[in-house]
C-alpha cells in the first residue's frame, strides 16, 4: 500500500468516525428537545448557532489546513466537538427554558465549529493524496463522500437509539469517548506536513476565488438549502406528529442518507467522464440538477390535489426518489470543486466551498422551521423547489473548462485522463 493511499485510508476512516457522532448528536439534541415540548421554529433555533459557525470555521479551516497541515485541523477539530459533546451533558432539567436554549445553541455553536473544521480538513485531504489524474479524484471524492454520509445514516439511528436506550446523557459520555480514540489514532498515524501548502497573505486574496469555485459555491448554498428545508425539522415533526416513534424517525432518516452515501460512492459509474475533467462533467450537473427539482414540485402537488389516508407513506417514498438525484448532485458538486481548485490553495479554496455549503444548511434550517410552522410540510416542500430551481440556473452558469488562474496553479496531473 503506498503511502498516498494509507493517508486517504486513515482520514476516511477518521472522518467515519466524527461522523458518526455528528449525525447521533443531531438526533439526540433534535427528539430530546421536542420530548420536552420545544415548537418547530424553536428546534431549528438550537441549529442555527452550529450552522452559522461552520460558515467562519470553513474559511478559517482552509487557510490553516494549508499553513498548518491537514492533520493539526482534524486534531482541533475533533477536540472541539468532544468539548462540545461535554458541555451538552451538563445541561440541567432545573434551568430556564431560556437559559437552557442559549446554552444548547452555545454548545452546538462549538460542535459546528468541530464539524466544519474537520470536513474542510478532510475534503482537502483528497486533493492532497490524489495523484493519478481526474479519473482517481472522482473516483476517491465520491467514495469518501458516500461513505461518510452513508455513516452519518448510521449515526442518525444510533441517536434515535441511545435516547431510547440510555438517555441524553451517558449517549454524550459515549460518544465524546468514541472521539477521544479517533483523535489519538490520528494524531499517531497521520504526517504532519500533509496538506501544507501557500496560504493567502491578505483577506482579499483569501475571498478572490475564480469563477468557477464562486459560481459552484452559489449554486451549493441552495442545493443544500433545499434538502435542509424539509430535512432537518419539518420531516423528523410531521412523521411523529403522524404516529412515528422517535427511533422509526431515526430509522427512516438512517436509511435515507445510507441510501443516499451508497448512490453517491458510485456516482462515478452513474456520470460519463471526459478527458478534461469537466466538459461531460459539467453538463451532467446541470441534468442532474434539473431532475432534483422537479422531485420536490411533483411531491408538493401530489400532497396538495390528492386525497390520501397515509400522507406520511407518500412523503417518504417521495422523499427516498429525491435521494438519488441529490446524491448524484452532490457527488458531482464535491469533485468539481476540487476540479475548479488550484493546487496551491486547494484548502483554501474548499474551505470557501465548504463555507457556501454551511450557509445554504442554515438557510435551510430556518426555512424548515418557520415555514413547517407556518405552512406545513407543504410549505417546506415548496421552498425546497424554489431553492433547487435557482441552484439549476447557476450549474447552467459553470465554465466547460478551468479558470486561468486555477490552471496555472493546477498540478497538470490533475486533468489528465485516468
Amino acid at each position: 500500500m503506498t503511502s498516498t493511499v494509507r493517508n486517504y485510508l486513515i482520514v476516511t476512516a477518521s472522518y467515519w468516525g466524527f461522523t458518526l457522532v455528528d449525525g447521533a448528536l443531531r438526533m439526540l439534541v433534535l427528539f430530546h428537545f421536542f420530548r420536552l415540548g420545544y415548537t418547530p421554529f424553536t428546534l431549528a433555533f438550537l441549529f442555527l448557532l452550529y450552522e452559522a459557525a461552520g460558515i467562519a470555521a470553513n474559511l478559517a479551516g482552509g487557510y490553516f489546513a494549508s499553513k498548518y497541515g491537514i492533520p493539526r485541523m482534524l486534531a482541533a477539530g475533533q477536540i472541539l466537538q468532544i468539548a462540545g459533546l461535554i458541555m451538552l451533558s451538563f445541561l440541567d432539567p432545573q434551568w430556564s427554558a431560556a437559559f437552557s436554549v442559549a446554552w444548547v445553541v452555545a454548545a452546538q455553536g462549538v460542535a459546528g465549529v468541530a464539524k466544519d473544521l474537520t470536513k474542510t480538513a478532510s475534503k482537502s485531504a483528497i486533493k492532497a493524496t490524489s495523484s493519478e489524474g481526474s479519473g482517481q479524484l472522482f473516483r476517491w471524492v465520491a467514495w469518501f463522500t458516500g461513505s461518510k454520509n452513508a455513516m452519518k445514516g448510521v449515526g442518525f439511528f444510533v441517536g434515535g437509539l441511545l435516547l431510547d436506550v440510555v438517555g441524553f446523557k451517558p449517549a454524550l459520555w459515549a460518544m465524546a469517548a468514541l472521539l477521544g480514540i479517533i483523535f489519538l489514532a490520528g494524531l499517531f498515524l497521520l504526517p504532519r506536513q500533509l496538506g501544507k501548502a501557500k496560504s493567502s497573505k491578505t483577506i482579499k486574496e483569501l475571498f478572490g476565488k475564480t469563477r468557477g469555485v464562486n459560481l459552484l459555491a452559489a449554486a451549493r448554498i441552495f442545493m443544500f438549502g433545499a434538502r435542509d428545508v424539509w430535512f432537518v425539522v419539518g420531516l423528523p415533526v410531521f412523521l411523529y406528529a403522524n404516529g412515528w416513534r422517535f427511533l422509526e424517525v431515526g430509522g427512516f432518516l438512517a436509511a435515507w442518507t445510507i441510501a443516499y452515501g451508497g448512490v453517491q460512492a458510485i456516482a462515478p459509474s452513474l456520470v460519463s467522464r471526459s478527458p478534461d475533467g469537466l466538459s461531460r462533467e459539467v453538463p451532467a450537473a446541470r441534468i442532474w440538477a434539473l431532475v432534483l427539482a422537479a422531485v420536490p414540485i411533483a411531491l408538493a402537488v401530489a400532497m396538495h390535489s390528492v386525497h390520501i389516508g397515509r400522507p406520511d407513506l407518500l412523503l417518504v417514498v417521495g422523499l427516498a426518489l429525491f435521494g438519488l438525484p441529490f446524491a448524484v448532485n452532490s457527488s458531482l458538486h464535491s469533485y468539481l470543486i476540487l476540479a475548479y481548485a488550484g493546487s496551491e490553495k486547494s484548502a483554501e479554496d474548499v474551505g470557501f466551498y465548504y463555507a457556501a455549503n454551511a450557509a445554504g444548511r442554515l438557510l435551510g434550517i430556518t426555512l424548515s422551521g418557520v415555514l413547517y410552522q407556518f405552512a406545513g410540510i407543504q410549505g417546506c416542500l415548496v421552498g425546497s423547489a424554489v431553492m433547487l430551481l435557482i441552484c439549476w440556473g447557476m450549474t447552467y452558469a459553470l465554465p466547460l473548462k478551468p479558470d486561468a488562474a486555477s490552471e496555472r496553479e493546477s498540478d497538470p496531473r490533475q486533468l489528465q485522463p485516468h
